[in-house]
């Protein structure tokens, strides 16, 4: 599935379940809210934290899976096309890019 069929099935889902959108600012509350959970995942599963039982049957896929959900509410109602801009950016860090990390003492 691209980006654009996403952002289409995401809308799609949002007329016959939700309704309409949350407001653009609601929405970018959710999506802190959401990276914060999948923050907290990754700092208890793979950071020094120990993990709390609560914690443990937490899914990082699904987590993550609700922050690109509410990155594809924010382009929809923003008029992103969210295809064409990953694509516009992959080829800037692609040109920029190219030689840096390869270059990159730390890396090795």
């Amino acid at each position: 599935m691209d980006i654009q069929n996403a952002q289409k099935i995401v809308d799609d889902w949002i007329k016959e379940h939700g309704v309409r959108y949350f407001n653009e600012l609601t929405n970018m509350a959710q999506l802190t809210e959401e990276v914060g959970e999948v923050a907290r995942i990754i700092a208890r599963r793979y950071g020094e934290q120990s993990e709390k039982e609560s914690d443990m049957g937490k899914d990082l896929g699904e987590e993550l899976a609700d922050v690109v959900f509410v990155v594809l509410c924010l382009a929809n109602q923003t008029g992103v096309d969210l295809q064409e801009a990953f694509d516009k950016k992959m080829e800037k860090k692609t040109k920029r890019d190219h030689d840096r990390h390869h270059n990159n003492e730390k890396l090795k």
